[in-house]
């Protein structure tokens, strides 16, 4: 446990008198570890320290697992003086301010994508225990729930369901389906512009005679917005005063901002927490129930996910539907490789596979992030720590996507700023 620890948080931890905290000696005792990822000079990562000091300072008090228990600060700050300020309101210890290298590296691990994100692994494995722990602080204040780990959908979404004429129903009209959850909102014009479009998929795959079913989550600020809202959707929603159990569901999917679309298979597991981008990127819900592909042609509505993680984008020399395919071919192998690999061990796949084309948004990627014209050429982007790895090499050969990949993940590739 405690070598694994070493390994994803460095030989030393710093704490607020300015003293070094031994991960070796630390980890030997830990069950639970939980990221707090924030910023000083971010108004809600203040605000929310005050509460995870209040939840941190009566769990170590009263509860029986005071001692498996650690937090660990991981700032995003750029001024030392402020990172050491607000070290100063805390009583866990923080990565050194100046092991940028390995925040990033817990950064893209994790995919955090807001702050403040407080998020627990276990203390073995590194595994995700729970994702949204800003939800935990508040809904357990005395942790009571300790660990927090993940449970069954259906045993989180169990109790009435509403249809929009009002009537009840319960969970055993999602068994069989494939079900669809989505956290969503009135006062959210991404979300109003993504329930336009799901109201045409939904009816496409219900036609289509699959077992479909979607829920509801609404994170409106009032009944009467949700109403209102909930009267567009043919599906499904929990009730808007079932609060708990809307928190619920934001904690079990570990929801960081909205609109987001979550596909469970029948059994309830997951396929894909890219709901968003896949419905977008097929309107005529041919690819349903949209499980991961290895490889992705850049498009304006999947380029979100250049800044979820470091990102491989193998840019070619194609204007025309279906000339990216030879290029999806060639690197498809060794994406299938990559999501096997890391799926087995329970983990996200550590980077993304995009083919682009010559088109606006390649030319946009380009140009922010300062890549040479060049065709076909080979990258890697990490949006999130700004950098860039290129292989500009006359030919690309299955063997030289394979080299570039595995040197990029033993850390062997030296950065460029982006």
């Amino acid at each position: 446990m405690s070598e694994f620890l070493v390994n994803l948080l460095g030989e030393r931890l710093v704490n607020s008198e300015k003293a070094e905290v031994d991960v070796q000696a630390l980890g030997s005792k830990l069950s639970l570890v939980g990221l707090y990822f924030g910023c000083s000079l971010n108004g809600p990562c203040k605000q929310f320290n005050a509460s995870l000091c209040e939840f941190y300072s009566k769990f170590k008090k009263s509860s029986e697992h005071k001692d498996t228990l650690e937090i660990v600060f991981v700032s995003s700050d750029q001024d030392q003086k402020h990172w050491q300020d607000f070290l100063q309101e805390m009583q866990w210890p923080a990565l050194p301010f100046k092991d940028r290298h390995k925040k990033m590296k817990l950064w893209n691990k994790y995919k955090v994508t807001s702050i403040p994100s407080l998020v627990f692994v276990d203390a073995a494995t590194g595994k995700v225990v729970c994702r949204n722990g800003l939800l935990v602080v508040r809904d357990d204040p005395k942790g009571l729930e300790f660990p927090w780990g993940p449970k069954p959908f259906a045993e989180v979404v169990a109790g009435p369901l509403l249809r929009n004429n009002r009537q009840t129903t319960d969970i055993s009209s999602l068994e069989g389906h494939y079900v669809g959850v989505y956290f969503s909102a009135h006062w959210c014009p991404p979300c109003r512009s993504l329930t336009r479009v799901l109201l045409e998929s939904y009816r496409t795959v219900k036609e289509s005679g699959q077992h479909f079913e979607m829920v509801f989550v609404s994170a409106d600020r009032s009944e009467e917005s949700f109403q209102q809202y909930f009267s567009e959707m043919p599906w499904l929603a929990v009730p808007y005063s079932d609060e708990a159990r809307r928190s619920r569901l934001n904690r079990l999917f570990g929801i960081q901002g909205i609109p987001t679309l979550i596909l469970l298979d029948a059994e309830g597991h997951m396929i894909t927490r890219q709901g968003r981008v896949e419905v977008l990127n097929d309107p005529e819900c041919r690819l349903f129930p949209w499980h991961p592909r290895p490889v992705l042609e850049l498009s304006e509505s999947n380029a979100v996910q250049l800044h979820e993680g470091p990102c491989l984008v193998l840019f070619v020399d194609a204007e025309e539907e279906g000339e990216l395919e030879p290029a999806k071919e060639l690197i498809q192998p060794i994406a299938e490789k990559i999501m096997t690999k890391y799926k087995a061990k329970e983990e996200e796949t550590p980077l993304l596979f995009f083919v682009a084309g010559e088109d606006d948004m390649s030319d946009s990627l380009r140009d922010y992030t300062n890549l040479p014209e060049a065709a076909p050429l080979l990258t890697i982007l990490d949006m999130s720590a700004r950098a860039k790895y290129v292989k500009d090499v006359e030919e690309i050969t299955p063997a030289v996507v394979e080299t570039f990949v595995q040197d990029f993940l033993a850390e062997k590739l030296k950065p460029e700023p982006i």
